[in-house]
């Protein structure tokens, strides 16, 4: 786990019981606040997370510590979150493997996405993006696909997030090849092979993709999207690239213990929306693989995770994926 103190400011939580609880949610926050994240430091979710942390910071004087509580699939650091004490000062700042993915993948798990939390607000979408390497002589989609039928099986394919895991294999299923999953803990932590020619692919999101790309170091082939994305212009879609069915997307969000008081959650919602709408937040946003969505409400958020565990429910299902 990597705990790090930021000068940011962070959320809460929901309705809230015992009279203790209410008295602090009209000073809250007036303490540190702990944002754990379920993935390493570098991941999409952590670099989007310490920026919105940055400004949050200017709003709530107070500091975070974010922990990095990677590993898992994300169930060590949901689970932690769903047992904190719902006082507004332990939040989780996750993606849809935690609270759409997993459900559909996981027989048991020791949280429920939807019992065990009190949503704040939808905080970022990102569609995904195919990589190779800059110097590989794979030019499209169709070169890729092209390779990996005229080889089939010994080709492997990185991801170190199930949500890129999920992408992954969709791309196999609707282009009809054949690859090898290999896992990693982040998908940083997937490049140097990539680079090395352990791997020949990867589907992940624009955000270290974006990273990769104009680093020079990786081609991106396609993005997941119906309209090419502002931050990778001269990147095709997957329609563009002749597989319009490979339409596939990830987000962020923050949720807090069952439990919190209503009114700290509505406070952080608006102070998330405060943040988001702020300029130079948003320019920050686009350069690191597309705008934040900073419009969903605590009861619309709820909704939403609900629908988006039926939709990455029949990804998978389509995809006819399987955990090793």
């Amino acid at each position: 786990m990597d705990r790090r103190l930021f000068s940011v400011s962070v959320l809460s939580s929901l309705t809230a019981g015992s009279p203790s609880l209410r008295a602090q949610s009209s000073t809250w926050p007036s303490n540190r606040v702990n944002l754990v994240i379920p993935f390493p430091a570098g991941a999409a979710t952590d670099i989007t997370g310490r920026v919105v942390g940055a400004r949050l910071a200017q709003l709530w004087n107070q500091p975070v510590v974010i922990e990095n509580r990677g590993g898992g699939n994300g169930l060590p650091a949901a689970e932690y979150v769903a047992r904190a004490k719902p006082d507004g000062y332990t939040l989780l700042l996750t993606s849809a493997m935690t609270h759409a993915v997993n459900p559909s993948l996981y027989d048991k798990l020791p949280y429920h996405p939807l019992e065990d939390f009190e949503p704040i607000t939808q905080f970022g979408r990102l569609p995904f993006v195919v990589l190779v390497r800059a110097d590989s002589p794979i030019k499209t989609l169709a070169d890729l696909t092209a390779l990996l039928k005229s080889e089939p099986g010994k080709h492997n394919f990185g991801a170190g997030s199930l949500p890129a895991r999920v992408a992954g294999e969709m791309y196999k299923q609707l282009a009809g090849v054949q690859a090898v999953h290999i896992a990693y803990k982040s998908n940083p932590q997937a490049f140097p092979d990539l680079l090395s020619g352990l791997l020949t692919f990867m589907v992940i999101d624009t955000t270290n993709g974006r990273l990769q790309i104009d680093g020079g170091k990786m081609r991106g082939l396609a993005v997941t999207t119906l309209q090419r994305e502002a931050s990778l212009p001269k990147v095709p879609t997957t329609g563009e690239a002749g597989l319009p069915e490979f339409q596939i997307w990830t987000w962020t969000g923050f949720y807090a213990p069952k439990g919190t008081p209503r009114d700290i959650v509505l406070k952080a919602y608006q102070d998330i929306l405060t943040a988001c709408q702020d300029l130079q937040l948003q320019a920050r946003f686009e350069s690191l693989g597309g705008p934040p969505v900073n419009s969903s409400s605590p009861d619309e958020f709820a909704a939403f995770t609900r629908q988006e565990i039926d939709r990455w429910g029949r990804i998978i299902r389509r995809a006819q994926i399987r955990l090793d």
